[in-house]
Order: structure tokens, then sequence, then C-alpha cells
């Protein structure tokens, strides 16, 4: 008896996504640090010392241990019990909504990439080359395996076939997103004599233009781009900072935009006209 037949397919994906967004977690500490993901094994930010693999549980051990190093009793910080329960939820949803097929698989890689970019901006400003590049080629590549339909593709080149419209329509996503934002961000720092847009934020517009092609990847700047304005002015006015040095993790609000844009494929493709 297959086991998806006695445990639904999305608590599967559910429980991976537990396991694997303490990976994640790994990565959001480690990778701005440039230290290794793999070795050696996790250990306190504030003391140092060794995690056992009995509090290292997801999810579970954070509750027993009330949110705090076992040895220090400093708070382990509440983004670790975020990132896993938002992947085992994000993964459950997608596998949920797609199955066990090749989609689902890069809708996961997608919404990881993301998790860990939303976290890094948030936390270091800062978007690592190993994931907008890094995810960038992946979604090129998946783009040939994971035919993406696109009106511009369908309507520049209809003779092709689907995978050579799906890679037209991730790598003109990519363009599209990217180039674009990052001659406005040059322009404004001529104008300004300082940076508006960095340029981990247009790697991560190519990111997104891989995975979500042209279209759909508009949409994601437009939703990270006005919550970002919105929600970035609110908190300058509330916590009273100063607008001229207040750096806003737009990335973070990209990768929002990005999330949403993906998780209701079938809703924006009817609003698209895409079939």
């Amino acid at each position: 008896m297959a086991l998806s037949s006695i445990v639904p397919l999305w608590l599967l994906a559910g429980l991976f996504g537990l396991l694997f967004g303490s990976f994640l977690n790994v990565c959001i500490y480690r990778v701005p640090r440039d230290l290794s993901i793999v070795w050696p094994g996790s250990s306190c930010p504030s003391c140092g010392s060794p995690i056992a693999w009995y509090d290292n549980l997801p999810v579970i051990s954070f509750l027993v241990l009330r949110g705090r190093c076992r040895r220090c009793a400093q708070p382990i910080g509440y983004r670790y019990l975020t990132v896993e329960l938002s992947t085992a939820i994000l993964f459950g949803f997608i596998a949920a909504s797609s199955g066990f097929t090749l989609e689902s698989l890069k809708g996961c890689l997608f919404v990881s990439v993301l998790m860990v970019l939303f976290w890094t901006d948030i936390e270091e400003r800062l978007l690592p080359d190993e994931f907008t590049l890094g995810g960038t080629l992946v979604g090129l590549i998946l783009a040939v395996f994971v035919p993406m339909h696109s009106a511009l593709a369908d309507s520049l080149i209809p003779a092709a076939g689907p995978r050579a419209q799906s890679l037209f329509n991730s790598a003109a996503g990519a363009l599209l997103l990217a180039f674009p934002l990052a001659g406005i961000g040059w322009l404004y720092q001529r104008v300004r004599r300082r940076v508006g847009l960095g340029m981990g934020d247009v790697k991560l517009l190519g990111l997104i233009g891989t995975f979500l092609g042209a279209e759909r990847g508009l949409i994601a700047l437009l939703i990270g781009s006005v919550s970002g304005s919105v929600v970035g002015v609110a908190y300058i006015l509330v916590r009273r900072k100063d607008p001229q040095t207040y750096q806003l993790p737009f990335g973070s609000f990209l990768c929002a935009g990005a999330l949403i844009s993906a998780l209701w494929n079938a809703e924006i493709n009817s609003l698209l006209g895409v079939r």
C-alpha cells in the first residue's frame, strides 16, 4: 500500500516543509556571514554551544525550550519558528494544489528561495547572489521542463513549441523586470547622489521573472512596489525614521509579491487571459 494512500500528500509535503524550513533557517543565518551551511552543526548564536539533535527538532524543540537556549537561556528568536511553520504550510498548499508533479517541485524550490531572501533582506539588508543568481539559473532550466504559458510568447513566437515558448517567457520575464529597474536605479543615483535601488533588488527581479514569466512577474513587481511604499511610509512616520537615510528592505516586499503571484496562479492566469 502506497504511503500517500495512508497519509495525504499535502500532509507529507507539510512535514517535509517543517524539516526543510529548519535547513532554510541555517541558510538565512550563515550565508550572509559567508559560513558553511553544512559544517559545523547547529550552535547557539549567543553562547556558541552545540545544539543537540533533540533540541533541534522543528517547532517541537522551540516550544519545549520556550524559545530559549538550553545552556545560556538567551532568546532563540521567533524567526526560526516562523520560517519552519510557514514553509510547512506553503509546501502543503502547493502539494494540495498541484499534486506530486514537477510543477510542485518548482513551486517548492521557488518558495524556499524566496523565504531565504525575504529574511536575509529584513535582517541583514542583503540579498545573497547564491540565491538570486543561482535561483535565476535554476528558473531558466526548469522553464524547459515545466512549461509556463504566456500570452506574450503566444503572440510573438506562435509557431514555437511549448518548451521554447516557456523558455522565452522565462528569459523575457527576467529582462523585462530587471533591466528597466536597473536603469531607474542608475538614473536615481546620478541625480540624487545616493543609492536608491541596490543591485541585489535587480538580481532578485531577474529571479522572479525567470520563475513567474513576464506577465505574472510584472504583477509581483506591482504588488511588492505598492505594499513596500505603503508599509515603508507608515513605518517611517510611526517610528520617526529619517526618510533620507532609512533603508527599506524592498527585496522582502518583492518576495512577498512574488509569493502571492505564484500561489494564486490560476486566478492570475485567468485575469491575464493565459490558457
